[in-house]
C-alpha cells in the first residue's frame, strides 16, 4: 500500500477552539449538545469530545470531532447543516474560532493533562524557510521539561490555511514555562519575517478526562452526576484506609503528615476506580435517546444513594 493511500485511510480530528461569552455558557453547552446529536448522522463520524473552559489557563471551549477520513471531515465542515449551526451560535461567541484538521495516530487524539494548539499563517513563498525553522524549534522544545508529545500539521488546501503545531505537556506549569522561556521567544522572533499571523490557544483537562470513555457523543456530562460517582469511590477508600492503615500503623505520625499520605493514596485510587465505575453507569451519565430520560436520571441517582446507605450501614455495623 502506498504512503498516500495509507494516509488517506487514517482518521482525522477537527480541533475547534472558541471563546464563549461568560453569560452565554449554559446556552452554548445546550447548543453544543444539539450539534452533537446532528453530527452523529454524518458519514464517517466516529466520536466527539467537549472540553469546557478551565480558567485561568484555558479560557476557550475545545471541541474534538473525529472522522474516519479527511473526506468525511471536509464534508462536515462544508455542510449546510454545520453552517446553520454556526450562524445560530454567533451571538454567543467572542472573536473568531480556531478550526484545525489533525491526522490521528492509531488511537486518535489522546489529550495530555494540558496542550497548546499553535496556528501559524506563513507568508507566500516563505514555506521552505518556515519548515527549516520548524525543525529548529522542534529540536529545542524536545528538551523542554514535561513535554509528552508534539504534532506538526501542514495546511490542507481548500480547508485549512494555517500550519498547526500541538504541544502536549504533563503540567500547566511546564507548558507555561516553555511558552515563556527566553529560548522559545528568541526562536519565535526569528520566524517573524516568515509569518503573517501567529497565535497559541491552550486546552487543559480535569475530572472530565476520567469520564471520556462514556461520553461518545461529546456532550458535557452533568457535574452533579460526576460528583456522585467520585464520592461513591472516595468514601470507602478514605474509610478503609483510615481503619486498616491510618489508625493501626500511622498513629505515631503527625496529623498533617498522615493526612497528606492518606490524600495521596485516596486521589490515586479514586482516579483509577472512577473510570471503571463510570463505565458501569454510562446508561445513567448520558441516557441519550432513551424514551424516558427523566426516569433514568432518578433511577441512577436512587441506585447510588442506596449504595451510599449500604456502605454507611456496613461500616457503622461491622467496623
Amino acid at each position: 500500500m502506498s504512503q498516500a493511500a495509507s494516509t488517506a485511510q487514517r482518521s482525522v480530528s477537527i480541533v475547534t477552539q472558541t471563546c464563549v461569552r461568560p453569560e452565554r455558557s449554559e446556552d452554548f453547552a445546550r447548543w453544543q449538545s444539539e450539534t452533537s446529536s446532528l453530527i452523529q448522522g454524518f458519514p464517517g463520524f466516529i466520536e466527539q469530545r467537549l472540553l469546557p473552559p478551565a480558567p485561568p489557563l484555558q479560557v476557550d471551549w475545545v471541541i474534538l470531532q473525529r472522522f474516519a477520513s479527511l473526506t468525511d471531515a471536509q464534508r462536515w465542515l462544508g455542510s449546510v447543516e454545520r453552517q446553520k449551526r454556526i450562524e445560530g451560535a454567533a451571538p454567543m461567541l467572542v472573536g473568531r474560532d480556531d478550526v484545525h484538521i489533525v491526522q490521528d495516530e492509531a488511537g486518535g487524539i489522546k489529550p495530555a493533562p494540558v496542550s497548546a494548539v499553535i496556528s501559524t499563517r506563513v507568508l507566500p513563498g516563505k514555506e521552505a524557510e518556515y519548515r527549516v525553522w520548524e525543525r529548529k524549534i522542534a529540536a529545542a522544545q524536545s528538551k523542554a521539561r514535561g513535554l509528552q508529545g508534539y504534532r506538526f500539521e501542514p495546511p490542507v488546501p481548500g480547508v485549512q490555511e494555517d500550519y498547526v503545531a500541538i504541544l502536549r505537556f504533563d503540567t500547566e506549569a511546564n507548558l507555561q514555562a516553555w511558552l515563556d522561556s527566553p529560548e522559545r521567544k528568541k526562536l519565535v522572533d526569528e520566524a517573524a519575517p516568515l509569518t503573517e499571523e501567529f497565535h497559541a490557544r491552550i486546552a487543559s483537562a480535569g475530572f472530565e478526562q476520567w469520564f471520556r470513555d462514556v461520553s461518545p457523543g461529546g456532550a458535557p456530562l452533568p457535574v452533579w452526576k460526576m460528583d456522585m460517582l467520585v464520592l461513591l469511590m472516595l468514601y470507602p477508600i478514605v474509610f478503609l484506609w483510615s481503619v486498616w492503615i491510618g489508625m493501626p500503623y500511622m498513629s505515631n505520625l503527625s496529623f498533617a503528615v498522615s493526612l497528606f499520605i492518606g490524600n495521596i493514596v485516596s486521589v490515586g485510587l479514586t482516579g483509577f476506580l472512577v473510570p471503571w465505575v463510570a463505565n458501569r453507569f454510562g446508561w445513567w451519565l448520558q441516557p441519550a435517546g432513551h424514551r424516558n430520560a427523566l426516569a433514568v436520571h432518578f433511577l441512577g441517582a436512587g441506585v447510588i444513594l442506596a449504595l451510599y446507605a449500604a456502605m454507611i450501614f456496613v461500616f457503622w455495623r461491622f467496623f
